[in-house]
């Protein structure tokens, strides 16, 4: 996929919003989402030369900002030397194409330039395979009257579309294209339900780490398991599900994986392209959200978190909410809570506190026992191996002589061989 913002030359560019009265909140454009665009223009690479908010009832028909105002970015774009213009909302393809002839330069919306970031920060096969069907879906609908010529692996952000004369054409390949990828992310699919269906097998729960995006999720991960993963002070620099295995405590190992950063206004097609990923909060025995302390949108930002976790996790699963950053803000500006940490995942502050608080959510119902059971049921011990953690296994005169962390199904089969409960 070719990219729109080149990384050896930085864009420069005006940004954009409509903050109209017939919009919802997911839609229209503030002063605050204007900031948040700006720093996913800095991270896709490119720099911000000036800002613009609109007001008005309802979007212009012809240009959605308004003749007069599209006049005035127009002259903002030619006086800082601008390349491109980047709208806060989403822009449909007739308005792209007025914009763009009236403007003189390239324009952008807030998906497609989210869009642009992700494919410069996915790594994996599964991660770009993941982007490439988001930017095909994403440019599938806005092809119709765009004049420039689509790339042959159906453009990237940027390339605005086909010669009307081989239109067809190119959507019946984008079409074919879609088909395919999403036949292979099934497949990623099924590998990943291999190995669940092997971590439940060894009874081993799954704690998922969700939040907003630069909360601090990766430089967490890194502090828990040594993970290795690059923490940048920047959005969505963690596209690729990385999961590790965490020993809690003696009685409690878990898997933690990191997930994508989650961001107010996300394109619907991002997160079905990525639910390959995100399912793994389907299957979470626990979500660790991590709150950025000091952000100041703080609670917008804990509601979008909640409201995306309420659509991709299953119903009842625990959250435990983890303030990260908590140095920096006073302490009483962080409620308190039975399923409430303060931690810094920099520092290492709180992190005592926090694996406290997974096996308090996952933990208790675990027994820690000691048993001795009779050579002629020697299958046992291997039953305990696939099915429950084992600390020591010791032949006796007396019969096998096994330490153990079981959950309450098996802790009541072996009820009548327990020797110690630890």
């Amino acid at each position: 996929m070719e990219q729109i913002l080149e990384e050896k030359v930085q864009e420069r560019a005006v940004l954009v919003g409509l903050n109209a009265d017939c919009f919802t909140s997911q839609q229209t454009a503030t002063d605050e989402t204007l900031e948040e665009l700006e720093a996913l223009l800095e991270t896709a690479g490119g720099f911000c030369t000036g800002k613009i908010l609109q007001n008005r009832h309802a979007p212009d028909a012809h240009s959605f900002i308004g003749e007069g105002k599209a006049q005035e970015v127009k002259m903002l774009v030619e006086f800082t030397e601008s390349t491109m213009v980047v709208f806060d909302n989403e822009l449909s393809p007739g308005h792209i194409r007025a914009l763009e002839e009236i403007l003189g330069v390239t324009v952008l919306d807030r998906s497609a330039l989210i869009l642009d970031i992700f494919a410069q920060r996915a790594k994996t096969k599964e991660g770009r395979l993941q982007v490439e069907l988001a930017q095909y879906k994403y440019l599938l609908p806005r092809l119709s009257g765009m004049g420039k010529s689509l790339s042959r692996q159906g453009g990237g952000i940027g390339t605005r579309g086909p010669g009307e004369t081989k239109l067809e054409s190119d959507k019946r390949h984008i079409r074919e294209r879609i088909a395919r990828l999403q036949s292979e992310l099934e497949q990623v699919r099924q590998v990943r339900s291999v190995q669940r269906e092997r971590r439940q097998k060894n009874s081993v729960p799954v704690v998922a780490i969700v939040g907003y995006t630069n909360a601090g999720k990766s430089t967490l991960l890194n502090h828990l398991t040594d993970a290795g993963i690059p923490a940048n002070n920047r959005l969505f620099d963690t596209l690729d599900t990385t999961s590790r295995q965490l020993t809690v405590s003696d009685n409690l190992d878990v898997i933690l994986s990191d997930t994508v950063g989650f961001i107010a206004k996300l394109p619907h097609h991002l997160v079905d392209a990525f639910r390959a990923t995100l399912e793994e909060l389907e299957y979470a025995d626990l979500l660790l959200h991590v709150i950025d302390a000091s952000d100041p949108n703080r609670e917008e930002h804990i509601a979008v978190v909640d409201s995306l976790i309420s659509k991709l996790a299953k119903p009842g699963t625990k959250v435990l909410q983890c303030y990260n950053k908590a140095d920096l803000v006073p302490a009483e500006d962080i409620p308190i809570g039975q399923d409430i940490v303060k931690i810094s995942a920099k520092k290492g502050y709180g992190m005592d506190t926090l694996l406290q608080g997974i096996e308090n959510a996952l933990g208790q119902s675990r027994h820690h026992i000691v048993i001795t059971v009779p050579y002629s049921m020697g299958g046992m011990v291997e039953t305990l191996h696939s099915n429950a953690k084992v600390l020591s296994v010791d032949y006796t005169g007396e019969g096998i002589v096994v330490e153990t962390v079981v959950d309450p199904i098996l802790y009541g089969r072996l009820k009548d061989y327990i020797t110690k409960e630890c």
